[in-house]
């Protein structure tokens, strides 16, 4: 399937475009839509736009989603994958996972997926989240873990859940025993959060 050619400078210049852009963008603010959010964020980098309204759009997508994800913890909920806003929420989490990941700064990542893997409600999720954390406990960097351990040409572009890293160069059953005694630091670090429950 070939995609059709996006002609930018024309889209810049299309009412109708831009009137769709700014309706999405009043529908974000007045129903704080993460998923909303990242249709704006789609459309506003087609378009080439400043800067610093995409940051502005990604950092309403980050804030809003540590605020839900705080929210599912109170209130001993998971992320329902099959839900636009919830998968949207998981999606901008797990990005700053891989962002903080990728910036070596390993704790964070670390907390993050565990975290991921504790409050998704999708089993392949859920065990693709604890084997990002036990390859960052075991010590591998961002760039090692993306060479080694993903399989990127596994990746099915037409998965709603592309946007997660579950393709891995190993079944995913085997490099979690391989990773044993990450796997079970990480679920000892789980359990504090699952008795608060």
């Amino acid at each position: 399937m070939q995609t059709p050619e996006i002609h930018v400078e024309e889209l810049k210049k299309d009412p109708e475009f831009l009137a769709n852009i700014k309706r999405l963008e009043e529908e974000c603010k007045t129903e704080q839509s993460i998923a909303k959010g990242y249709q704006l964020l789609d459309a506003q980098l087609i378009i080439e736009a400043p800067e610093d309204e995409i940051n502005e759009i990604f950092t309403f997508i980050v804030n809003s989603a540590f605020d839900r994800l705080a929210q599912k913890l109170t209130d001993s909920q998971s992320f329902d994958m099959t839900d636009a806003e919830d998968m949207a929420t998981a999606r901008a989490i797990y990005e700053h996972g891989i962002q903080r990941y990728s910036e070596n700064d390993k704790k964070g990542a670390k907390e993050i997926f565990l975290v991921l893997n504790y409050t998704i409600d999708h089993a392949d999720l859920k065990d693709a989240m604890m084997v990002h954390a036990a390859a960052v406990m075991a010590g591998h960097s961002f760039e090692d873990f993306i060479e080694n351990l993903v399989d990127v040409e596994g990746v099915n572009e037409n998965d709603p859940l592309a946007f997660f890293i579950q393709t891995f160069s190993q079944p995913t059953d085997i490099l979690l025993t391989m990773f044993a005694k990450q796997v079970k630091e990480g679920k000892e670090e789980l359990r504090v959060l699952e008795e608060s429950k």
